[in-house]
């Protein structure tokens, strides 16, 4: 039997970790609009190696939330339609507001796995900090790369 205090937790954890699996799913959307529009067509091998790494953590995430009991998200939410709206905008504008806009995505992201893992269960948080922020920090570092150095 749960404890007032377990259950608590594994809300609050199943509360976090669908808001990660929503900024995930907006991830994997941002790169695949990226990578239909065509402007950004010779960076896809790496485009597209930083859209499987976020949908891998959308998986990870996915089996966490079942884990806990919660009910994994099926979309990017209202953060996933606002963020299509800003990369059909700067893929408009060109090659560098398109890779300035994945490196701030990646930016955000990078901020969020490392400050808000408080509120989280042991598992969970094992989950984040050993998993998730690595393959965070290997997207953020090639969209760095392409958005300070697009002539590569």
């Amino acid at each position: 039997m749960q404890t007032p205090t377990q259950h608590s937790t594994e809300d609050a954890s199943v509360d976090r970790l669908m808001s990660f699996c929503r900024g995930e799913i907006s991830a994997v959307e941002s790169y695949a609009q990226a990578l239909a529009s065509g402007i950004l067509a010779r960076f896809s091998g790496r485009l597209r190696h930083c859209q499987s790494s976020h949908q891998t953590r959308v998986d990870l995430l996915r089996a966490q939330i079942k884990l806990l009991g919660g009910e994994p998200p099926t979309s990017s939410g209202a953060w996933g339609t606002f963020a299509k709206v800003v990369e059909k905008a700067a893929t408009a504008a060109g090659e560098r507001a398109a890779l300035a806009i994945l490196k701030e995505g990646e930016d955000h992201g990078l901020n969020l796995y490392r400050t808000l893992t408080a509120d989280l269960d042991a598992i969970s948080s094992v989950l984040v900090t050993q998993r998730l922020l690595p393959l965070q920090l290997e997207t953020h570092r090639i969209a760095s790369e392409l958005a300070s150095n697009p002539v590569s």
